[in-house]
């Protein structure tokens, strides 16, 4: 892990004057922590294809680090985890909306 506490800004977001960041993840006290734009769209659909685009974008970007990486293999333990933790959850969301 590198020694970032936060990622960069993509060059696309950087130049277009409409970007707006909708979703934010942080690992700290031992547990997740979540900043999202939860009104960035009506349509929960919306908010499926985002966490698909994520899943493909993760698979991808663990390909690029270990060469060996069936990126279908990947997403399809993913969707395990993904699926596990939705019939089962590990904790239940809470916070506030401001």
């Amino acid at each position: 892990m590198g020694s970032e506490k936060s990622l960069s800004i993509p060059p696309a977001a950087q130049r277009d004057k409409a970007s707006f960041e909708v979703l934010r993840v942080w690992i700290a006290e031992q547990g997740q922590h979540v900043s999202l734009q939860s009104g960035a769209w009506d349509d929960p659909f919306a908010w499926g294809i985002v966490l698909a685009d994520l899943a493909r974008h993760i698979a991808h970007a663990h390909k690029l680090q270990s060469k060996d990486t069936d990126e279908e293999a990947f997403i399809a333990r993913l969707l395990e985890g993904f699926q596990a933790e939705i019939e089962n959850p590990t904790d239940e969301p809470e916070g506030e909306v401001s």
